[in-house]
């Protein structure tokens, strides 16, 4: 999630292509990159002209990932977690 923002509906229903809608965070803050619904690595947020991207800046081992009941181990992050680190 690059960020956060309120507006009523009615000023979303009036946007159209190319609107641009506001949001709470700024170039310079830090974003967590999730896999499965899983935060695996943290990064800072790159703007270049026109585009927007993440750089990958630090890797969340899984002793600091705080899993949800139900969540099982092998969900599929673990390889991406480690096609990462070797990308790194």
């Amino acid at each position: 999630m690059l960020g956060r923002t309120r507006m009523p509906i009615h000023m979303l229903l009036r946007m159209g292509r190319g609107a641009v809608i506001e949001l709470d965070s700024t170039d310079s803050d830090m974003v967590e990159i999730l896999a499965n619904n899983h935060p695996i690595a943290r990064g800072q947020i790159v703007v270049t002209g026109n585009r927007i991207s993440v750089e990958v800046t630090e890797l969340i081992r899984k002793a600091e990932v705080v899993r949800e009941p139900g969540v099982r181990i092998g969900d599929g992050s673990a390889g991406l977690l480690n096609a990462l680190s070797d990308a790194l």
